[in-house]
């Protein structure tokens, strides 16, 4: 694979891009950000950043000019408008586009069809890129749940002030979740093995456990007793329905966490095949990960 060393950064101040930017900016490749025109988002100095109308293929394919690899990292609904960002980067003749990936894996048609309005929109996008593939390359990568974030955000179900979580079906389906630095080690490695990740899914993660696994580890960094409340994957599910429904797209997030944690266990990368040892990605300690969030 010819050298893939200028990388354009596309979503970089969002909750994944800044721990992403941080980690290629100690990497021996060269970073620059794009963002939106109106985006009030601020960077490390030093960093060239790009504005562009995401909407007009020649403004952003400006930002792409000589550039060798471009990650998109845009979030949410925004997933399913990323062909302009692909036409783009071929008329400015990038080598290879990750597109905005991450979370749970797209192509799993039992979770496709309980979040109809992401994964489907993802997976059409890899479609287009197949299609593109004598173009321009692609890698998209699979990390399940972003773990510091997850357990931040209450997503993993923890309520952190009041010490208490809620368990989905008893909390015992094992899901893949991925610390936030470890993805952006992982899209570095991944420009280092080019030629294994060329055209692929890569899904990667720090852990493989369950709420009650975490809950395990909390309690014992916690040195107490955290109280546990219980829900079902239907009611979690069915209220998520009721939210979209009424037009509040966090709605999203209770299907998500229905499908993936409670008894459908849609969440656990494992039997499509990690990559984390063939990317030499560092061990991670989940002990010191709840440490560093509690």
């Amino acid at each position: 694979m010819a050298s893939l060393k200028n990388v354009l950064l596309i979503g970089a101040g969002g909750n994944l891009g800044v721990p992403v930017l941080k980690e290629f900016l100690s990497s021996p490749y060269k970073v620059s950000v794009l963002t939106r025109k109106e985006s009030t988002s601020t960077f490390p100095e030093g960093v060239p950043v790009f504005k562009a109308d995401y909407t007009d293929i020649s403004s952003v394919q400006g930002a792409m000019e000589g550039k060798d690899v471009v990650i998109s990292m845009v979030g949410g609904i925004a997933a399913g408008d990323q062909q302009v960002f692909i036409d783009a980067a071929i008329a400015a003749g990038v080598k290879r586009f990750f597109p905005s990936e991450f979370g749970p894996y797209s192509r799993n048609p039992e979770f496709a069809a309980l979040n109809p309005f992401i994964l489907p929109a993802k997976t059409g996008t890899v479609d287009y890129l197949r299609s593109r593939e004598s173009e321009i390359s692609w890698s998209s990568l699979v990390t399940g749940a972003f773990f510091d974030w997850a357990m931040r955000m209450g997503f993993f179900g923890f309520d952190l002030p009041s010490k208490t979580v809620t368990l989905i079906d008893g909390g015992t389906a094992v899901f893949t979740s991925t610390s936030l630095s470890t993805i952006g080690k992982a899209l570095i490695t991944m420009l280092d093995h080019a030629d294994e990740t060329k055209n692929q899914y890569v899904f990667v993660s720090s852990f493989n456990v369950s709420q009650k696994d975490i809950l395990d580890v909390v309690e014992k960094v916690d040195g107490q007793k955290w109280t546990v409340k219980h829900d079902t994957s239907e009611k979690v599910i069915a209220e998520g329905k009721r939210r979209l429904a009424a037009g509040d797209f966090a709605g999203i997030i209770d299907l998500t966490r229905g499908g993936a944690f409670g008894k459908q266990a849609l969440g656990d990368s494992r039997p499509y095949g990690l990559w984390d040892d063939k990317l030499g990605l560092p061990k991670e300690d989940i002990e010191q990960a709840i440490k560093n969030v509690l």
